[in-house]
């Protein structure tokens, strides 16, 4: 199920942001990034629609996923 990521609060949204970020790992590219620079880039994601965020009443988790075109 897609949850409208405008409809969550600030606190809400940054916090599904960062523990998404937690999950990646270490930054294996040529430049690093700190947690404020990852989560605008996953903001930016999100107001582009390259990902949406998903939740699963199953699992009762939420997740960001690619959107496939």
């Amino acid at each position: 199920m897609e949850i409208p990521y405008k409809k969550l609060n600030d606190e809400t949204l940054q916090a599904v942001i960062e523990e998404f970020i937690s999950r990646e790992g270490t930054d294996y590219g040529e430049q690093e990034y700190d947690l404020s620079q990852k989560v605008q880039q996953v903001r930016n994601q999100l107001e582009r629609g390259d990902i949406f965020l998903s939740y699963d009443p199953e699992t009762q988790s939420c997740q960001l996923q690619p959107r496939r075109t």
